[in-house]
């Protein structure tokens, strides 16, 4: 599949479905999905974003650029102390791909190995793409796959691919992370809940494609999990400017740091959400910034929660542009792990 990223940097192994597909709004995907349809059969419209929104974007790169690129080299050192200097990066789509790249691009440039980088779908509920897997596999020895995503909020991602991973031998299912601040992986950068840039836009910054997609009358047995190029917004593309702003910041980290781990399991503190305010489907409530920022931009939200100690917190401005633009209600909340959490609207109130 063709994207606005170098071959260089990723092999995409997706199946190119532009034109195929008629993207839904987000009103109409969520009332779809809250009535059983599943995410992955549809695709929302993705927009330029305002130029308030862009600033805040551009704000959070040059403050947070640092932080995130030490994240970036603490979990790379970890890659090459498990896997060597023969590692498979394999991203999952979307959000894994820009930390992929820039995992392979600290590689390369520390160690002078050029690991070879795929990017692959896994869909909550559905699974990973196994044709995909069984393509690396041709390739590669299965002990050297190392699997990466950006975050993790809660583990759901995690929790598939440990379950779909039990049939190929000799492939380990630890995800690699930039930030884990549900405190389920040591294969992290951070255990802090921290703003990933990339994490505040969609396509323009994942390399113009979609979030992937899977119905079996466009996506045959044979085929990878599909996706769709963007090519009408090639001009506000800033995948590569972002990459460049992260790499521009790389340091050398200690490869023995030892992160401080979160005193309690995020599952836990979404558990207590979903008691407090009386929500019976954990999948509503979305725990980090990272998640909470992808509810603000695709899904319908309910509420945003910010932690109480962060109400002003500048990394958190992006969120709080987007919550004034769509009319969602902002509320302090007492977090342990996280500094922001999403709450998607329930179908009953849409």
């Amino acid at each position: 599949m063709i994207s606005s990223y170098s071959q260089e940097d990723v092999t995409i192994l997706l199946k190119d479905i532009t034109g195929m597909v008629m993207p839904k709004s987000a009103e109409e995907r969520e009332r779809l999905i809250q009535n059983g349809k599943h995410y992955s059969e549809m695709l929302p419209i993705e927009y330029s974003p305002s130029d308030k929104y862009m600033q805040a974007y551009k704000e959070a790169l040059n403050i947070y650029s640092h932080q995130t690129a030490n994240a970036v080299a603490c979990v790379a050192e970890k890659i090459i102390d498990s896997k060597g200097k023969n590692v498979v990066i394999v991203s999952l789509a979307r959000a894994g791909i820009p930390i992929g790249i820039l995992i392979k691009r600290y590689i390369l440039k520390k160690y002078n190995i050029n690991a070879p980088h795929y990017a692959i779908s896994i869909i909550r509920g559905r699974g990973i793409d196994k044709n995909a897997v069984n393509f690396i596999l041709k390739k590669h020895n299965a002990n050297a796959i190392q699997f990466v995503d950006g975050w993790i909020g809660k583990g759901a991602i995690l929790n598939e691919l440990k379950k779909d991973l039990e049939e190929f031998e000799g492939i380990s299912s630890e995800l690699a992370v930039v930030s884990d601040p549900a405190g389920i992986t040591n294969l992290c950068g951070t255990h802090e809940d921290i703003l990933i840039p990339s994490s505040c836009l969609n396509c323009t910054v994942s390399g113009l494609i979609s979030r992937t997609f899977l119905r079996d009358d466009i996506i045959k047995s044979d085929d990878f999990h599909g996706a769709v190029y963007y090519k009408e917004l090639e001009k506000y593309d800033l995948s590569e400017n972002f990459l460049s702003a992260i790499e521009n910041e790389f340091d050398f980290c200690d490869k023995n740091k030892i992160l401080k781990q979160p005193s309690v399991k995020g599952i836990d503190e979404v558990k207590s959400i979903s008691k407090k305010f009386g929500i019976s489907d954990i999948n509503l409530i979305k725990p980090g910034i990272g998640e909470a920022t992808r509810v603000l931009l695709r899904r319908i939200p309910w509420k945003i929660l910010i932690n109480k100690s962060d109400i002003e917190n500048p990394m958190l401005k992006h969120m709080v542009h987007l919550a004034e633009e769509k009319g969602v209600v902002v509320e302090s909340y007492n977090f342990i792990n996280y500094k922001a959490c999403g709450i998607i609207k329930k179908i009953t109130d849409i």
